[in-house]
């Protein structure tokens, strides 16, 4: 380690304690004992350590104030997962400002750079479908940030996560469509970087696998846009084969089987009877469309007070195991409708 570059982590690994320990005696926190913020001092000093304009900023006065940092504001599932968060800071004395990244990795730096300047308490996190390095939040958390993802997890160690079982959820939804005697079941499937889109991949393949179906990697289409018009030019070219047609699509969400389901009307199938789908999310216009579409739901709301509080209990408790890495996991729902019900 070479002099002026130090960082809170080296502090802790030659002091034997924790990099929030560090951290808070640094910022001479009453919780931490005056013996330890004199160790911690005294070889930050030796060490020349100097904390960056990033460090700078997070250690300023309380806000009591939490960032949100979202793909689509639009989209239901995170709109009830706000209502969550939001539901909890209030309770709690905290305002919360959120930022949208509309799936865009470059606005999602920005935002980064908007906590941080405006000295936010702590931030939730919900990433977009571009992001694949994760260096913008692991400055963070170097820092001992208060940081929880929901929903979608990164590739990143000691992180306090809050998401939803998708590989059961997508296992139910497919073992579903086979008991209705659905057989040629394609699977529309989200962005691959995605740890979501993977586990609901292997609940897809979980369930024909039981049922002894073959698996047809020609069937898992990758629907990252996961728009209606995606996945109908997609479904529409699979379907115009008679002699090797589909009979029922599991999609990663609403919006993809919604397409699909468009596709197979638009060649006059009948749905359910010659085309089974079920989505994943249970959009309010799940129940809506003709036929109403079965889908897998998520307790959005849940989600989002699991993350709120978790987050709080980083931002005010001066106790390690608070920011402990660990993953809660949440159940879904299978919403049964017309569109996979073969049998009645």
């Amino acid at each position: 380690m070479k002099l002026g570059q130090a960082t809170i982590k080296d502090i802790a690994k030659a002091l034997n304690i924790s990099s929030s320990t560090v951290s808070r005696a640094l910022k001479d926190y009453p919780g931490i004992s005056n013996e330890t913020k004199e160790k911690v001092k005294a070889l930050a000093k030796k060490l020349n350590y100097r904390p960056n304009a990033v460090a700078l900023s997070l250690r300023k006065s309380k806000s009591s104030t939490i960032g949100v940092i979202i793909p689509e504001v639009v989209h239901f599932f995170f709109s009830t997962v706000i209502s969550g968060i939001e539901e909890v800071a209030y309770a709690n004395g905290y305002n919360v400002i959120l930022l949208q990244t509309n799936e865009n990795v470059t606005r999602e730096i920005a935002a980064v750079d908007t906590i941080i300047s405006n000295q936010i308490d702590g931030l939730l996190v919900s990433f977009s479908k571009e992001t694949s390095d994760f260096d913008h939040f692991k400055k963070l958390m170097d820092y001992h940030y208060p940081i929880v993802f929901f929903d979608r997890l990164p590739n990143l160690p000691d992180t306090v996560n809050v998401t939803v079982d998708d590989h059961t959820g997508a296992y139910k939804a497919v073992k579903h469509l086979i008991e209705q005697g659905y057989t040629k079941i394609i699977h529309l499937a989200g962005p691959e970087n995605l740890k979501i889109s993977i586990d609901r991949k292997e609940g897809y393949l979980k369930a024909l696998q039981e049922a002894g179906i073959p698996i047809r990697e020609d069937w898992i289409i990758p629907c990252p846009k996961g728009t209606p018009e995606e996945s109908e030019t997609i479904c529409r070219a699979l379907l115009s084969h008679p002699s090797d047609r589909p009979d029922a699509v599991f999609a990663s969400n609403d919006i993809a089987a919604a397409g699909a389901m468009q596709a197979a009307k638009a060649i006059g199938l009948k749905l359910p009877e010659e085309f089974g789908a079920v989505g994943f999310s249970d959009w309010q216009f799940s129940s809506m469309i003709a036929p109403p579409l079965s889908s897998v739901s998520q307790p959005g709301f849940k989600m989002g007070e699991k993350a709120a509080q978790l987050l709080l209990e980083m931002i005010d408790s001066e106790n390690e195991e608070a920011f402990t890495a660990r993953t809660e996991m949440l159940e879904t729902g299978l919403v049964i409708r017309k569109s996979s019900l073969r049998k009645g």
